[in-house]
């Protein structure tokens, strides 16, 4: 292995342990049946068929996310902090050990981490000039896709795949573009940012900080935005593979696209309103709510009011519900617990507490949301306005930097376990057609 350190080395050695569970279940078992699909799921998205495989995370209806089959609250006790650090949170660089290792890193393998990533932290000049041959009101999701693009000429992995290679070293380059993607993610972001909103003044970054400080240094931002910063990227790293930026990004990598392009496919879908852009439209919803209800904080009987005439309007309550959760999202509580300490006071903040309490109720009775409890975009943005961006555009950029670290982890386990290209089966509609009469002869033959 070229480039070896310490975390590299730790990650060849899993995965070679790892590779004969994988043979074995593939070999011996392929035909033991896990699941079944209906016309519903065939028709709606795959909507929880099991069909892909992920170590890094695993989404639980009632648990909600398991880190390497830690809950939130336990992945963040079990990260380790900085001797004397002013911060609260664990740094990002501990957790994306944990990520890829499995493993509860010690205070010195995050150091290394911090190290290594320092070391690759460089951003290429003409990723710069990319940006700034776009018109500054292209979209900030849009620049952040394109920079990750611009950088594949420079790919490990595509070079070495064009000079050729064994099969079972995928993995490596996989893992150098991955480091040296990550590496590089915090600058970007920040770059756009200051070049779009603060009048193109830039601000050099501090190597002697961990990857949050770093970026919140870039951003400009003061403490504690350093821990809201490592808080975010952290919660919203990976979220299973099911969802759209992480299944694009394994979807690109089964063709054995290299990182950027697969990591750029995936920022593409978290750009959608329907998955990343969804926290700047709850905070836009909420923001209209304190506007609708006079700008003052509503009584709880104000707030029901409102949002019955919402929903009997056609309308959504943003934030709320989840495709697989069915409980509080644990991403939203900790983002609840970090406001109660820390901005308690918060109109803002207290009306999206309100509607907590409030919505559940009003969802239930209401009976057609399936989860009434909300998810993490119902929390996210209100941080982010407090401490300073209110720039909404900007906010999936700030979501796709955390994704980054989870979908980056998984492609390089994928490449290192030698998973094959993606390739479901379709069906036509004629076909479900079909399909729904024999089964309906079926049932009134039973």
């Amino acid at each position: 292995m070229a480039n070896t350190t310490a975390l590299k080395a730790k990650l060849f050695e899993k995965m070679e342990a790892f590779k004969p569970r994988v043979q074995k279940l593939n070999k011996e078992f392929a035909n033991v049946v896990i699941d079944k699909v209906n016309i519903g799921q065939c028709i709606g998205g795959a909507r929880d068929v099991r069909c892909l495989v992920t170590d890094i995370s695993y989404l639980d209806p009632q648990e909600g996310i398991r880190f390497r089959g830690k809950t939130i609250p336990e992945t963040f006790a079990a990260l380790p902090r900085v001797p004397g650090a002013k911060f609260e949170q664990p740094t990002v660089e501990s957790f994306f050990y944990f990520l890829l290792t499995g493993d509860i890193p010690t205070v010195q393998q995050a150091k290394e981490v911090q190290e290594d990533w320092r070391t690759r932290s460089q951003v290429p000049q003409y990723v710069f000039d990319v940006l700034r041959a776009m018109p500054r009101d292209t979209h900030p999701m849009t620049m952040f896709s394109s920079a990750v693009l611009s950088m594949q000429r420079d790919s490990v992995f595509a070079h070495r795949y064009a000079e050729g290679m064994k099969k079972t070293d995928y993995w490596d380059p996989t893992y150098e573009d991955s480091m040296n993607l990550l590496a590089k993610l915090p600058t970007i972001a920040a770059y756009i940012y200051r070049m779009k909103y603060k009048g193109d003044v830039q601000i050099a970054s501090n190597p002697d900080l961990d990857w949050g400080g770093n970026f919140a240094q870039m951003m400009g931002i003061p403490a504690p935005y350093d821990d809201v910063a490592r808080m975010y990227f952290i919660l919203h790293s990976d979220h299973e593979s099911g969802n759209v930026s992480a299944h694009t990004t394994h979807l690109v990598s089964s063709a054995l696209s290299d990182p950027y392009y697969s990591f750029s496919a995936g920022l593409n879908g978290l750009a959608g309103p329907l998955h990343g852009l969804a926290n700047q439209e709850v905070l836009g919803w909420t923001q209209n709510v304190m506007k609708k209800l006079g700008g003052k904080l509503p009584t709880e009987d104000e707030l029901k009011t409102f949002l019955w005439d919402t929903l009997k309007s056609g309308q959504v309550i943003p934030g709320y519900g989840h495709a697989v959760l069915r409980k509080t999202d644990p991403r939203y509580t900790a983002q609840m617990e970090y406001c109660l300490k820390h901005l308690p006071n918060d109109p803002l903040f207290k009306l999206v507490n309100m509607i907590y309490k409030v919505a559940p109720g009003v969802l239930t009775e209401h009976g057609k949301t399936k989860n009434p409890w909300p998810n993490v975009d119902a929390q996210s943005g209100v941080i982010q306005w407090y401490y300073g961006v209110r720039e909404w555009d900007f906010y999936t950029v700030l979501f796709g930097v955390g994704r980054a670290l989870g979908v980056l982890a998984n492609i390089t386990w994928d490449r290192g376990l030698g998973y094959a290209i993606e390739r479901p089966k379709s069906v036509t509609t004629a076909m479900l057609e079909q399909w729904a009469a024999a089964g309906g002869r079926k049932g009134a033959e039973d």
